[in-house]
């Protein structure tokens, strides 16, 4: 059975719903995982998404900034949201669904940015970022006995050398810094998880997801990062087919600096 879902970092879901509308109508995801949507529960756009073909939505939401929501085909259960830090942000929203007689739990995350200074001592939101991405550390793969389990999201951290445009030039650039990247890969592997699309495409290849929208030109530029991730448990990497990032998305009209990212299932 054909299982295909998305993660996309939308910055607005109510101001860029019509790229929602075109993206959805061409690739028809299953479950689409949002992130950064930026409103309150009850001004997400809800009969405009369920007239897209997805009458199961949980909105995760709060005034402004941050906020998570999952719209699915499938029904949804067992719908839970943690509160990653103790400061109220809406920033990780998780549910279960049944797929070709699976049980799964997606997890949706939109991890603090971090600011501009990698630094603890004088930039608070760097310190936020690291106490967040410490208690993702104990988040297993393998949590819930006879569940499987994919974890999405704008984890606004490159972990890997050819997951940025430059390695040596972003060493000390909030998103690749040692401290984070290795602080990312040891939620990976603390937690079992299988990063799904670096299984199919090699690290030594560059892979990207997010382009600054302070570029001119951002295509010829091509100075990327792959902040937006698709993991799961060990169990499911036999039914990965392929992974999608829609690149051509960043030039969309009004598009967000993210692009789409749909993972395809054969269950």
């Amino acid at each position: 059975m054909a299982f295909s879902l998305s993660t996309w970092n939308i910055n607005s879901v109510r101001l860029r719903m019509p790229i929602v509308e075109q993206f959805v109508a061409a690739h028809q995801p299953d479950i689409l995982c949002l992130q950064e949507i930026k409103c309150q529960n009850h001004e997400f756009p809800m009969e405009a998404m369920q007239a897209l073909g997805y009458p199961h939505v949980l909105v995760h939401g709060q005034k402004g900034y941050h906020g998570v929501a999952i719209a699915s085909k499938l029904p949804l259960t067992e719908d839970y949201r943690k509160d990653y830090c103790g400061v109220g942000d809406s920033r990780h929203i998780s549910a279960l669904f049944e797929v070709g007689g699976r049980r799964i739990r997606v997890h949706n995350f939109y991890v603090p940015a971090g600011g501009d200074e990698p630094n603890r001592e004088i930039n608070p939101k760097f310190g936020h970022k690291l106490d967040f991405v410490e208690e993702m550390k104990v988040l297993s793969a393998t949590a819930e006995p006879q569940t499987s389990a994919i974890l999405v999201g704008d984890l606004n951290i490159a972990p890997l050398e050819h997951d940025v445009w430059s390695h040596k030039a972003l060493l000390k650039i909030v998103s690749h810094t040692p401290v984070e990247t290795e602080g990312l890969l040891e939620v990976i592997q603390k937690g079992g998880w299988v990063d799904l699309m670096r299984e199919l495409v090699d690290p030594s290849q560059k892979l990207y997801t997010w382009w600054s929208y302070r570029a001119k030109d951002w295509d010829a530029a091509d100075k990327g990062r792959r902040l937006d991730h698709i993991w799961s448990s060990p169990d499911l990497r036999p039914a990965l087919k392929s992974i999608d990032i829609l690149r051509e998305a960043r030039g969309w009209d009004k598009p967000s600096d993210h692009v789409p990212v749909t993972v395809h299932f054969d269950f």
